[in-house]
């Protein structure tokens, strides 16, 4: 067996996963993470709790919410079949499913980031008259940065690798909706361990690269 060109589909589409979850946890986790971190309301544990859900239970449990809510019978996926779509079972579903487990580890991250934040220099900000947009992006987003990388880092690790929620939503699909973490899988059941190992090394080596580098942004941040 030979690892031929079209068993890079797995690839490619697991980075534009990735990716398009990575800027969806990023455009909703920062805003929550931002205002759970400076504000106190009734019932913000709980919305805590909900929010760090998908880092305890099992993929599959994930999994199965997910296609209750996008399935055909499911308030989302009426909705959509309404209009004439659907994505249960599409590449998009395997996009929410990332999006869904990764979303926990760029809030925990975030929050802690801005947690970080020195307050005082905000209220300074605000006495100078500038406008908390200006404040975000010119005072509190530089100096949480660090912590907000990290975050980065981590979502898409998590979105890179996720198995067990994508394949309930998205299954296995040749060419359509294969990841990397199904066609290993897969590719192990059928006894193709040339494909295996090609992925596994092509994963492994892109995902050390991605922290390496990240690590050493992180030590010219320092000095």
């Amino acid at each position: 067996m030979y690892f031929h060109i079209h068993d890079w589909f797995p690839v490619f589409l697991s980075l534009r996963v990735a990716l398009i979850a990575l800027a969806s946890v990023t455009c909703f986790g920062l805003p929550v993470a931002r205002l759970l971190a400076r504000r106190e309301f009734p019932g913000k544990d709980v919305l805590e709790a909900a929010i760090t859900l998908p880092l305890v239970l099992p993929p599959s449990v994930i999994g199965y919410g997910l296609l209750v809510l996008i399935g055909k019978n499911g308030p989302l996926g009426k909705a959509l079949a309404e209009m004439g779509s659907s994505i249960i079972f599409t590449w998009w579903s395997a996009v929410l499913a990332s999006t869904v487990v990764a979303f926990p580890l760029m809030y925990q991250s975030a929050k802690a980031a801005f947690k970080s934040v020195d307050i005082n220099y905000e209220k300074a900000a605000r006495t100078l008259g500038a406008g908390e947009i200006r404040i975000f992006f010119t005072i509190t987003l530089p100096l949480a940065w660090p912590g907000i990388i990290a975050g980065l880092v981590l979502s898409f690790a998590r979105a890179l690798g996720e198995f067990g929620a994508t394949l309930m939503v998205a299954g296995n699909i040749p060419g359509q909706t294969q990841t990397v973490p199904l066609a290993i899988y897969f590719a192990v059941d059928a006894g193709d361990n040339v494909t295996a190992r090609t992925l596994v090394a092509i994963i492994t080596v892109f995902s050390f690269l991605v922290i390496f580098w990240v690590n050493r942004w992180a030590k010219r941040q320092n000095h």
